[in-house]
């Protein structure tokens, strides 16, 4: 594979007469590494066949009963009883929820939640049919209610001993909670329940089941209701993106003959867009003030599965505007400081349009990359999906009394003939969990750590190839003595091809060392996730320091790879050898990197900024039914940040991949002037092949006038 070795001398580049650009006679780099790429690969694609033909993707839309049925799937008994019902949701406030994830209580399927407050004993002993007709609906099937006591149904456990005002959340039925004047918890308008068995239950105990109710969706169902989400917005998200890419596009072209004027339209925008973001913030926290439950603190609220609680708080909307009050402040001081250093990078963004504008088709290869991203997205999704949808269902003994047998497993088809039936009555074998003891669910685990390690490694290689390729066809301007003359005909697919062709091995080198950092940092997250609750603050403290030089390691073996690309796509050497050579050359002008490179990217950072903070803010107005012109078009979802997010997480991709053609363009068109500078002097045997601009800009010049556009 090849292992990188960085000596201390670092040497100019010398003159070089035969030298015009990109090498074309070049040979096959890092073949090992190449070889590994493939088998790793393969190994990705048996994963995948492996985890269709053992998953089962109803486990996540669908939510189980007792039986281990789906609710509401279609082409069963089920499919018209969508929702799950909880016999007796105050067994959701046990601690064993916490442990096994599942209520120890029977849950049943049913067509609607109950609406109002009923009791076995008052419909067995009521006049009423109609009462005894709409409890029924909430008892196991087949239960003969006329004929059978209270008492007997209740020993059996075939009905639960009373019904409550529910609401259905996430397809399950939890208490209709609600606050009155004063923060009072009622269910209902009503503060109290008689449980039906003699004892009165408070709406509080039922706030806390159903908090604890709360963390069995958090834990395997909240990804069911964001599935229903993006089914009823995928087309209106899908519009969202194509106006991101449209939008983009225009900046894009306006950048190319407006660079100048652009970038500070760009600068003011992103201001005003973040100054309306806070004003915002401010007009919501100050409509909320006197509202019922508003000055509650989001630490007091705790955990909620629907987000919307959050945006009814005061506290939300204060911690949103003060965290957009500090960007807004941090990027205006950061242009006072920089307003020199801005009129250069501008300079150098301009010359990167001219580079742009001869190499047009750079414009259209961010879809590339963009696709070749979706399908690794796309890939790895649906394979973790049935990876953690493979697992067979478990059943458990749940009993009320005192059982040596509780919690054990057991089978439903033979547990009422077993010894656990009779020797524990009141016991019942019901579903709790996915799991398994096949050779296949032991390493189960590792089979969803190679995916997510062969995402990393598959994404950073899409990028990588697209960096490689740019930065090839960019190199071809900047070499070309006489623009637009000496530039090859069709750039950017000859870049391509020799990368596919000859680098493959590099890609996959560089892409490797970058994965193993990133899979290293989701392990320490991990960890950091598991110590929350730790006392050891050295360990906590080790972690952080620890998470800290990952992330600056990340950062750095970033910006080593995108320049070693460069040299790779310039000279055909392998992954180390570039990296090498472009270290030290960027050592060497370690000043200009810091003045001009970096500033750079820090204007296109605004430009992307703007694009997202446009498309996020009308994505907003319309998902939240804001829009009353559109307020019919909008879909109805559970949580309307769902579309919104994906929107700007989409819109930021979209704007990057756009702008990266530019972020590209300088970064290879800097390397490429600082090896100018290096090789030539500006005489007539060793003329500058920079732009007129740039020498202008540097207050240098050819003794042979070159032809510029």
């Amino acid at each position: 594979m090849g292992i990188c070795v960085f000596s201390s001398s670092g040497e100019s580049r010398k003159f070089d007469p035969n030298f015009k650009g990109p090498i074309h006679n070049r040979g096959c780099t890092d073949i090992l590494c190449c070889i590994l790429f493939i088998i790793a690969l393969l190994g990705y694609f048996a994963v995948g066949i492996l985890a269709w033909s053992q998953g089962d993707p109803r486990k996540v839309i669908y939510p189980t009963d007792s039986k281990g049925q789906f609710c509401g799937q279609a082409g069963t008994p089920l499919e018209k009883k969508p929702l799950l019902f909880y016999f007796n949701i105050l067994k959701c406030a046990s601690p064993l929820v916490l442990l096994e994830f599942q209520c120890p209580t029977t849950q049943l399927c049913v067509e609607s939640c109950p609406n109002r407050h009923l009791t076995l004993v008052k419909a067995k002993l009521g006049l009423s049919k109609e009462d005894q007709d709409y409890y029924k609906q909430y008892c196991k099937e087949g239960v003969d209610f006329s004929k059978t006591s209270a008492p007997e149904i209740l020993r059996d456990g075939l009905c639960p001993s009373m019904l409550m005002p529910s609401k259905a959340f996430t397809r399950r039925c939890l208490p209709a909670l609600g606050t009155m004047k004063g923060g009072v918890v009622v269910v209902g308008n009503e503060t109290t329940f008689d449980d039906g068995e003699g004892a009165n239950v408070n709406a509080t105990e039922l706030l806390e089941a159903s908090k604890k109710s709360n963390v069995v969706v958090e834990a395997r169902q909240v990804a069911m209701r964001i599935f229903e989400d993006y089914t009823q917005s995928w087309y209106w998200i899908l519009l969202g993106l194509v106006i991101a890419m449209v939008v983009s596009l225009i900046f894009i072209v306006l950048l190319r003959f407006l660079a100048g004027i652009m970038i500070w339209v760009m600068i003011i925008l992103v201001i005003l867009v973040i100054g309306y973001g806070i004003f915002h913030c401010y007009m919501e926290f100050a409509s909320l003030k006197g509202e019922p439950g508003a000055d509650v603190t989001i630490r007091d609220l705790g955990l909620q599965t629907d987000f919307s609680i959050y945006l009814q708080i005061r506290q939300t909307w204060l911690a949103f505007m003060i965290i957009l009050a500090i960007v807004e402040v941090i990027i205006i001081l950061l242009l006072i400081f920089l307003r020199k250093r801005i009129l250069i990078a501008i300079a150098l963004i301009k010359e990167a349009s001219r580079a742009v504008g001869h190499v047009m088709s750079s414009l259209f290869y961010p879809l590339l990359t963009f696709a070749l991203l979706a399908v690794v997205i796309a890939y790895w999704a649906i394979t973790a999906v049935f990876l953690s949808t493979s697992n067979e269902q478990v059943y458990k003994v749940f009993n009320t009394s005192e059982c040596e047998y509780a919690r054990e497993t057991c089978d439903p088809k033979t547990f009422n003939t077993s010894n656990i039936s009779a020797q524990c009555p009141d016991a019942e074998c019901l579903f709790a969990f996915y799991g398994g003891e096949t050779l296949y669910h032991k390493y189960l685990i590792l089979f969803q750590f190679y995916n997510v390690f062969l995402f990393f490694w598959c994404a950073n290689f899409v990028t990588a190839l697209g960096q490689v390729t740019l930065a090839g066809a960019f190199a071809s301007y900047y070499w070309a003595f006489k623009k637009p003359d000496d530039i090859p005909a069709y750039p950017i697919f000859s870049s391509l091809g020799r990368a596919l062709r000859y680098h493959t091995g590099s890609l996959a080198f560089g892409s490797l060392i970058l994965s193993l950092v990133q899979v290293i940092r989701v392990i320490l997250e991990y960890l950091d996730h598991k110590l929350k609750g730790a006392q050891n603050k050295f360990a906590k403290f080790l972690l952080s320091c620890l998470k800290c030089c990952f992330w600056c390691l990340e950062k750095c073996i970033k910006f080593l790879n995108r320049n070693a690309y460069i040299m790779i796509a310039i000279y055909g050497k392998s992954f180390c050898t570039s990296a090498r050579d472009a270290f030290f050359l960027l050592m060497r002008n370690i000043i200009r990197v810091a003045v001009l490179d970096k500033v750079t990217d820090f204007l296109l950072f605004l430009g992307k900024l703007l694009i997202v903070g446009i498309v996020g803010i009308c994505s907003f107005f319309f998902f939240s039914g804001r829009i009353k012109a559109v307020e019919e078009a909008a879909p109805s979802l559970n949580y309307y940040w769902v579309p919104i997010l994906t929107v700007v997480v989409g819109s930021y991709l979209i704007a990057h991949g756009f702008f990266s053609v530019y972020a590209m363009c300088v970064d290879t068109l800097f390397l490429c002037f600082l090896e100018d500078l290096e090789r030539n002097d500006g005489s007539a045997e060793r003329p500058f092949f920079m732009s007129q601009n740039l020498l202008t800009l540097l207050k240098k010049s050819n003794a042979e006038a070159k032809s510029v556009d």
